[in-house]
C-alpha cells in the first residue's frame, strides 16, 4: 500500500444509507400517520427488545433525550449525585445536571477508556441516585462490579450505550444490564433514522408506568390510546420524546439489515487490526484492550500516539493527504482522563468505505510512522 496524492477525500463517516430507507419512508408518508408511534416505530421497539432480552424500548428524538428522560423517570432532583466517567461526550453530563443533580466524576481504565470499576465505590456517598456506564467505543464496563455496587447501595445504573447497540457482556447485550438504558442512530453510528435519533429501554418493570408518562408530555395519553381510561390527562413532569415515523421507517430498513451492516464493519475493523500490528508491536501505538468475554460491535477503530504533540502531528499529516480525523466535582487524582484522551486517535470507518479508501488510511498512517 502506498499513498497517491491524487486520491479523493477520505472522510471520517458516511451516514449509512442501505436503499430501503426511501421506500419505507414513502410508505410512511403514504400511511397517513407521521407522528409516531405506528407501525414501523413498533417494529424497531421490538427489535431492539428481541436484541436484548428484555425492557420497554420507546424510540427518541435522540440518544441525548432518552438520557434526559432517564433523569426524569428516576426522578432525580438537586441535590442528588450521579456517579459519570470522566470521559464522555458532553450529553451524558447534562441530562443530568438539567434536573439539579450534582456530578461525580470518576476516572477511567485507560485500557479501555471506560469507567475504572475499582474507583466507583469510593465515590458513593448516602446522596448518590445513579451509576452511569458508558460503553466507550461499543466496549463494555465491568457491568458485574457495577450492578454488585448497586445491589448493595441501592441506586440505580443507566447504561449510556450510545455507541454499544449488539455489543456483548459476558453474552448479555449491552443494554440489556442495568435498569434503563439509551441507544443513539445519530448519523456518526452504525445505524441511523436519518441524521438524529435515539432510544430508550426501560429495564425495571417497577419504573415504566412512569417512563409512559413522562415519553408522552407528562400525560397518561399511552394508557389512554390502550383503553386503560376513558381519558387521558397530564400527570406529571414530561416531555415529547417521540421520533416520527418517518425516521423511524428510515431506521427500520437498516435494524432488519444489521447483521450485513455489522459483518461489513467488523472486516473493516479487522483490516485496520492487522495492518497496523506491526506499529503497535513497535510501541509506536497502543491499541486499545478487550475485556474477556466481550465483543464489540466495531464502532470505532482507535489507538493512541505518544503524546498530544505527536497526535497533533499525526491529525495534520492525515489531513493532508485527505483523510479526516476526530479527535461537576471529581473523586481521587484525574491521573488518566486527560493524559490519555489527549493522545487518542480515531481512524475513519463506516460500512460504506471502500477498501481502497481504507489502504489508504492504512498506508498514511504507517507512512507517518516510520517517518518519526
Amino acid at each position: 500500500m502506498s499513498y497517491s496524492p491524487t486520491q479523493s477525500y477520505v472522510p471520517f463517516n458516511r451516514p449509512l444509507f442501505l436503499g430501503g430507507e426511501i421506500e419505507n419512508v414513502k410508505a410512511a408518508v403514504q400511511g397517513g400517520s407521521l407522528g409516531g408511534n405506528g407501525d414501523f416505530t413498533r417494529r424497531c421497539q421490538d427489535f431492539i427488545s428481541q436484541l436484548n432480552g428484555r425492557g420497554k424500548v420507546f424510540l427518541t428524538t435522540s440518544c441525548t433525550s432518552a438520557l434526559e428522560m432517564a433523569a426524569m423517570v428516576l426522578d432525580i432532583k438537586q441535590g442528588d449525585e450521579v456517579i459519570v466517567p470522566s470521559y464522555t461526550y458532553v450529553s451524558t453530563i447534562n441530562a443530568w445536571l438539567l434536573r439539579g443533580a450534582t456530578l461525580v466524576y470518576v476516572d477511567i481504565n485507560p485500557g479501555t477508556m471506560n469507567i475504572d470499576h475499582n474507583l466507583i465505590e469510593a465515590a458513593i456517598t448516602s446522596k448518590t441516585k445513579v451509576i452511569v456506564a458508558v460503553h466507550y467505543a461499543g466496549v463494555a464496563c465491568d457491568m458485574d462490579t457495577i450492578m454488585s455496587l448497586a445491589d448493595k447501595y441501592d441506586i440505580y445504573v443507566v447504561e449510556d450505550a450510545a455507541q454499544a447497540l449488539t455489543s456483548t457482556y459476558k453474552s448479555r447485550n449491552l443494554g440489556s444490564i442495568g435498569d434503563i438504558s439509551c441507544f443513539s442512530f445519530h448519523e456518526t453510528k452504525n445505524f441511523t433514522s436519518g441524521g438524529q435519533g435515539g432510544a430508550i429501554s426501560i429495564n425495571d418493570g417497577s419504573l415504566l408506568a412512569r417512563a409512559e408518562v413522562v415519553y408522552d408530555n407528562g400525560t397518561n395519553r399511552l394508557q389512554f390510546l390502550q383503553g386503560l381510561v376513558n381519558q387521558y390527562c397530564w400527570e406529571d413532569i414530561g416531555s415529547n420524546f417521540f421520533m416520527s415515523e418517518v425516521q423511524a421507517a428510515y431506521l427500520w430498513n437498516q435494524l432488519e439489515r444489521a447483521p450485513i451492516v455489522q459483518k461489513t464493519r467488523h472486516k473493516f475493523w479487522a483490516r485496520y487490526a492487522v495492518h497496523l500490528q506491526g506499529l503497535a508491536d513497535q510501541g509506536q501505538i497502543v491499541f486499545p484492550s478487550m475485556p474477556l468475554g466481550c465483543t464489540h460491535n466495531a464502532h470505532l477503530f482507535f489507538f493512541k500516539v505518544k503524546s498530544q504533540d505527536e497526535r497533533s502531528a499525526f491529525i495534520r499529516y492525515m489531513k493532508s493527504r485527505g483523510i479526516g480525523l476526530v479527535s461537576g466535582r471529581f473523586v481521587g487524582e484525574d491521573q488518566f482522563t486527560t493524559s490519555e484522551s489527549q493522545r487518542l486517535v480515531r481512524l475513519p470507518l463506516h460500512f460504506n468505505m471502500s477498501v481502497e479508501e481504507q489502504d489508504l488510511v492504512i498506508a498514511a498512517t504507517v507512512s507517518f510512522f516510520n517517518s518519526c
